[in-house]
């Protein structure tokens, strides 16, 4: 399949089967693009397990810079991750089974943010809110760098 999609449509086809492991039950969905071959617009069909495989090597580097993350973490922090868990924050985190994923491959609890799409800037909100008081962290963590 030789077609041409927009970033819209791929975001969609993203959020709506998108998966980092096999859904229990194969989803799909019918997509609009440009035949590469004729140029002219084509209608398709896809799965999940399609864009599971075109999403492999992203989510394949996504592990490994958590693994890496983890193998730098100091001792006392690694032992509240493993205890707590790895929480996912943002739009990847609504990525179905990548949670699933990540646990299996770090061997540690992973859980999906509640509103993983505001969190973020939750977070950001509640810093600005007590910069004075989280200033000192956020020079310390610059500093270590």
């Amino acid at each position: 399949m030789n077609l041409a999609i927009g970033d819209t449509t791929a975001e969609q086809i993203k959020i709506e089967i998108g998966c980092a492991m096999p859904l229990m039950t194969e989803a799909s969905m019918e997509i609009r693009g440009r035949d590469l071959s004729s140029g002219l617009p084509r209608n398709v069909t896809i799965t999940s397990t399609q864009i599971e495989e075109a999403m492999k090597e992203s989510i394949g580097k996504i592990v490994e810079i958590i693994k890496i993350t983890l193998e730098k973490t100091p001792p006392e922090l690694a032992a509240d991750i493993m205890e707590k868990g790895i929480v996912l924050a943002g739009g990847g985190a609504l990525i179905k089974n990548l949670d699933k994923l990540i646990s299996s491959e770090t061997g540690m609890p992973v859980y999906v943010a509640e509103e993983p799409l505001d969190c973020v800037v939750r977070g950001a909100g509640k810093t600005l809110e007590d910069i004075e008081r989280l200033g000192r962290v956020l020079v310390n963590a610059r500093n270590r760098r």
